[in-house]
């Protein structure tokens, strides 16, 4: 098990640095301009518009109603790709591990000798974790797991890993994105791979939550008293992992909560 605290500054860096990126956003405002609009911008656009120039939409709130609509969007996204980043770290460094040995990507075909690489978050190749007490409990893990999810015998003894898509939480009804983790899950059968969806947080639908179970996707969620290992990820990151991912989360909540009201304060303003 490794110390819960050696690496904190470089794990704390990794999700700062990504909601930090928020703090620069500017909307768009349905048009494609890459870098977004300034409100002197916006006001110069809308001001030249008639119809929106009468009925007052060039007014600077306006320009912070959507810095502040689509700044949110971005936190969200930001804190997953941090949590993204985060967990590979954790795995890496709690499993003695390679950045490659973490990643995991496949390659379909689209036609006309065209393909497509597509890829999860994160990966675990039992045969390479050279720790034999965590191989051990990896391997257990996953034996458990497919025989929650009901997974035929002669499959779930094939398993040699884990693949995670890894979230902050799972705010969308999106069917395309659904559908695109659902070929995820197929194919990481095919590889040997239990495919497990990775909440950190407690906020997915039940719908939602009850269509991926029932594609089997192993799916841990944010929850911290008292669960286990096959239904809370923190759980799973303690006790199989061996690192005390919510401690991490508690030791640097106060640092965490400055940096987003520091965001939010400036997705807020007009400037």
């Amino acid at each position: 098990m490794n110390s819960q605290s050696t690496n904190d500054q470089e794990y704390l860096t990794v999700v700062l640095n990504a909601i930090r990126v928020c703090a620069d956003y500017r909307p768009k405002l349905g048009h494609s301009a890459k870098d977004g609009y300034t409100l002197q911008q916006f006001q110069e656009m809308y001001r030249n518009d008639p119809f929106y120039s009468w009925v007052g939409l060039d007014n600077p709130l306006m320009y912070a109603a959507h810095k502040a609509a689509g700044g949110m969007t971005s936190i969200y996204r930001q804190i997953g790709i941090g949590c993204e980043n985060l967990f590979r770290k954790v795995l890496q460094d709690s499993l003695n591990l390679t950045e490659d040995d973490v990643k995991w990507s496949y390659t379909v075909k689209k036609g006309r000798g065209k393909t497509r690489t597509l890829s999860l978050d994160a990966r675990i190749q039992t045969d390479i974790v050279p720790d034999p007490k965590a191989k051990t409990r990896i391997q257990s893990w996953i034996a458990q797991s497919a025989k929650s999810l009901d997974v035929n015998d002669r499959i779930a003894s094939s398993l040699q890993g884990i693949v995670f898509e890894v979230r902050q939480g799972y705010k969308s009804k999106d069917s395309k994105r659904q559908n695109a983790d659902i070929a995820n899950a197929a194919t990481a059968y095919t590889k040997g791979y239990l495919p497990c969806v990775a909440i950190l947080s407690l906020q997915i639908d039940e719908a939602i939550a009850l269509r991926y179970r029932n594609e089997k996707w192993m799916l841990l969620t944010g929850s911290v008293a008292g669960e286990s290992p096959l239904t809370s990820i923190y759980s799973f990151m303690s006790e199989v992992i061996g690192y005390d991912l919510a401690a991490f989360f508690q030791r640097h909540s106060d640092i965490l909560k400055a940096e987003v009201n520091n965001v939010l304060t400036k997705l807020l303003s007009t400037k």
